[in-house]
């Protein structure tokens, strides 16, 4: 295998748990950092996929899944006893992200960009190029 670490989006994150305290997904995320452990747990008998896999956190909090996509090339690679390594890596608008690594080693996380100093503000602006924002936004609710 030439590449033995990738990143997945865990799909889900928004429905709620079916522990008996309907733990929040979501909110299970935002408390993970990045670098934590995650399990990565095979659901042969998932009612709406064979292949799902299940992803939780290193408290034992179901993060959501493996996306359809991807579920039976990596669920192919946990049966045959691949030794799999999962991280926590971040979070977007819709999904966990993880980074995992196939060869049993710990995966490494790729480096974020360094943030800028601040945004940028209208003083920011060049007074030359014709164009001056709306400092308070648009009023009509786009």
């Amino acid at each position: 295998m030439n590449c033995p670490e990738l990143s997945l989006a865990v799909v889900g994150i928004d429905f709620p748990n079916s522990d008996k305290a309907k733990s929040n997904r979501r909110f299970e995320v935002r408390l993970c950092v990045p670098g934590e452990p995650v399990e990565l747990r095979l659901e042969p008998k998932n009612k709406h996929d064979e292949h799902a896999i299940a992803v939780f956190s290193s408290r034992g909090v179901q993060l959501g899944y493996v996306t359809a996509e991807r579920a039976p090339w990596i669920g192919a690679k946990l049966k045959a006893g691949m030794p799999l390594r999962a991280v926590f890596h971040g979070e977007t608008a819709t999904a966990a992200i993880i980074r995992v690594r196939f060869d049993g080693d710990e995966p490494t996380l790729p480096e974020r960009p360094a943030p800028s100093a601040r945004p940028p503000s209208i003083a920011d602006q060049d007074p030359d190029d014709g164009f001056v924002p709306d400092p308070d936004g648009p009023e009509w609710g786009a």
